[in-house]
């Protein structure tokens, strides 16, 4: 798996460009502000250089070395830093109460994996902190737009709402939409998108 990213971000083109998701770009405001934020599969950093632009302190956690390398380039180029840690989600030690905001965009893993990370992702939120996510539905194998190919790494609302079942979910829905990011997310796209909050006890 980690040679499959090496080689996709071994290009000198940014595989999913250089701007933000449109979801998280609209859901930032959600994350208190200057806040410690993780970003999960950021792969070549498009989302946390973002979320650092706006003011926040960013760990991008990414399986490839190759892209968390061209990550730093991006945010030398916006005039931003960001933290990078090379590491499989499967064993990614998340934390307690750490975090303000976690980030999730396309994070496509086995459904074993992404329900053990998602009870960290609960745990790992300061009281106050925020979770956002936008992932590919199982609709979305017939639109041939981008993500796997496999159902078992696509997510729907019903299974992340029991998955982050420790979280207030402001946003829970499933909708289709435009999906234009890079040469590998271009078109029409079924996705499932949550912003939830850890509850302030």
């Amino acid at each position: 798996m980690r040679t499959k990213w090496d080689e996709r971000y071994g290009d000198a083109e940014y595989a999913f460009g250089t701007e933000p998701n449109d979801f998280l770009r609209d859901e930032t405001g959600r994350i208190p502000s200057g806040g410690d934020v993780l970003c999960l599969a950021d792969g070549e950093g498009r989302n946390g250089v973002y979320l650092a632009e706006q003011g926040y302190t960013v760990c991008s956690v990414d399986l490839s070395e190759v892209g968390l390398e061209k990550a730093n380039r991006l945010a030398v180029q916006r005039g931003v830093s960001i933290e990078t840690v090379v590491a499989d989600l499967a064993e990614y030690a998340v934390g307690e109460a750490r975090w303000d905001g976690i980030v999730s965009i396309f994070c496509h893993l086995p459904s074993a994996v992404r329900a053990s990370l998602h009870e960290r992702v609960v745990a790992g939120l300061k009281p106050g902190g925020v979770f956002i996510l936008e992932a590919y539905t199982p609709d979305q194998l017939a639109h041939e737009t981008g993500g796997p190919s496999s159902e078992d790494l696509l997510m729907t609302a019903a299974v992340l709402g029991c998955e982050l079942s420790g979280l207030d979910l402001a946003v829970k829905r499933e909708v289709e939409r435009d999906v234009i990011e890079g040469s590998f997310h271009t078109g029409r796209a079924a996705v499932v998108q949550i912003a939830g909050c850890r509850p302030v006890v």
